[in-house]
């Protein structure tokens, strides 16, 4: 079972249902639409790769079908909009294929591509997209009893079974089987069970039961804790496992382009990283409307915060073109409170902070839309060593938690998806055990998903702490790159990774 429905959660179960292995994803939203969000993300080759392993071929083109049409280039520059070193967008999208592109989407049209086929019973026979290449087992492929997680029907494969308090590392039985009145098991219904508000687990000779808010109960071999970044899983697992305030705080917003006023194109066209000669961090990124859109919600009551974000019909529109910003640094030269200050307020705050910036970059801050803006303290999770590898584990922000400030978070979280995937996979077949496949998914997922929180974590404490020669000597660096082909090569094909 999968606890959190999450993008990494989402994905995980179409890689597992596609697999033929028996999956349910409880998520505490009550309706699908509950846990939306309209801020666009960013997918690189990373998550893209990830989302083509483990979606059904309709869900991937549908994917594609729904993101952002144009590319646009990234650039470094200054506070005065002179450039440092810009790259196009074709620079930066290298090659052609699909499965290893950059990609721009609302998490909006995200969300819809991955609810997508969750709500009614796994198919039975349906043989996975690309089962020569991903590594996916089909529907029946596996004896039954090979291994399961959860519940699988007759034909179905199974990962784990569960022996003295533990999933066993050998030959599985046949999956978890009913609890009782008010108990669960993936494979009895629709993948997708909404309304479930995780409160804590046990490990049992007869696997894995969930507990949830509601008073019932869901059994399985295997939980995997994709509940976020304040993730419950993580709590009962790794009591000592914490987040850290970076002392950094970030104000976001959005300046819709609806034609009332013309920002230059490389605000309107590319994202920049704005390196000021004093304090201070500001990354822009234009996000163009997706191809396929969702309607806007009228019945929205004005200012709804959920999650940290104001939302209103603009923040849920997938029809709007417009410019994110998000103003970084040191939550002290903030005034008290700033986190719970309007967004009025926050605009003039940052434009207070930046009256000596580019004429373009002031119209960026105070074009934007008030509900839009929002300030937000930046926590990233301490480093985990590996723990003694059991029938409960961890994916995405719920174990590997990072700060905005290496764009990597929701594709870091892709990863683990395809990566948990394919070690459930071959536990499936018979090729190591279930234990053994939870382990080697740990270990790789630690050590990448931790140089991914280091990286975001060092850009967002240089955000916060100004060092003049460190910044002459980055643009120094960033120049010599805009001068030789080599190196304009070498980091165009780094982005996002």
């Amino acid at each position: 079972m999968i606890i959190g429905g999450g993008i990494g959660g989402l994905a995980l179960a179409h890689g597992l249902r596609q697999a033929g292995i028996g999956v349910a994803v409880y998520e505490r939203a009550q309706a699908r639409t509950d846990w939306l969000q309209g801020y666009r993300i960013h997918i690189n080759p990373h998550g893209s790769s990830a989302l083509h392993a483990c979606l059904p071929r309709s869900n991937w083109e549908e994917f594609l079908a729904t993101v952002s049409s144009t590319d646009g280039g990234f650039g470094f520059t200054t506070d005065q909009l002179s450039d440092l070193l810009r790259f196009t967008g074709a620079e930066i999208a290298g090659h052609q294929d699909p499965t290893a592109r950059h990609y721009g989407v609302s998490r909006i049209s995200l969300r819809e591509v991955l609810l997508s086929g969750l709500d009614g019973a796994a198919p039975v026979g349906a043989a996975p997209m690309g089962a020569a290449t991903n590594g996916a087992v089909p529907v029946g492929a596996v004896p039954v009893g090979a291994a399961s997680v959860g519940t699988a029907s007759s034909g179905a494969a199974s990962v784990g079974a569960a022996s003295s308090g533990a999933v066993s590392g050998g030959a599985v039985s046949g999956g978890a089987g009913s609890g009782g009145a008010g108990s669960d098991s993936p494979g009895s219904e629709g993948v997708l069970r909404l309304g479930k508000r995780f409160v804590r687990y046990e490990v049992g000779p007869g696997g894995v039961t969930a507990y949830f808010e509601d008073g019932t109960t869901a059994n399985a071999d295997i939980l995997v804790g994709a509940d976020g970044a304040n993730s419950r899983v993580r709590h009962q697992l790794l009591p000592h496992a914490r987040r850290d305030d970076t002392g950094v705080l970030a104000v976001a917003g959005k300046y819709r382009h609806d034609g009332s006023a013309a920002l230059p194109r490389a605000l309107a066209e590319d994202a920049n990283m704005v390196i000021p000669a004093d304090r201070g961090f500001l990354f822009t990124a234009v996000w163009k409307h997706d191809r396929k859109t969702v309607a806007t919600r009228p019945d929205l009551p004005a200012g709804l915060l959920v999650d940290n974000f104001l939302l209103d019909n603009f923040l849920l529109d997938n029809t709007a073109d417009y410019t994110f910003w998000a103003y970084a640094d040191a939550a002290d030269q903030f005034p008290p409170g700033a986190a719970e200050m309007p967004g009025d307020e926050l605009i003039r705050f940052v434009l207070d902070r930046t009256r000596t910036w580019s004429p373009a970059l002031r119209d960026l801050f105070a074009g934007s839309d008030p509900q839009t803006v929002n300030a937000v303290p930046l926590k990233s999770a301490a480093p985990v060593s590996p723990w003694r590898t059991g029938p409960v584990t961890l994916l995405g922000d719920a174990i590997h938690n990072m700060t905005p400030m290496g764009g990597i978070g929701a594709n870091t979280a892709l990863r683990d998806a395809d990566l948990l995937r394919r070690n459930l996979i071959a536990a499936a077949r018979g090729e190591l055990g279930v234990l053994d496949s939870l382990g080697r998914y740990e270990r790789e997922m630690l050590d990448y998903g931790f140089r991914a929180v280091k990286l975001s974590l060092r850009n967002t404490r240089q955000a916060g702490t100004p060092n003049r020669a460190r910044t002459a000597m980055f643009k120094t660096v960033l120049r010599m790159v805009n001068r030789v082909p080599a190196l304009r090569r070498r980091m165009a094909a780094s982005f996002g990774s």
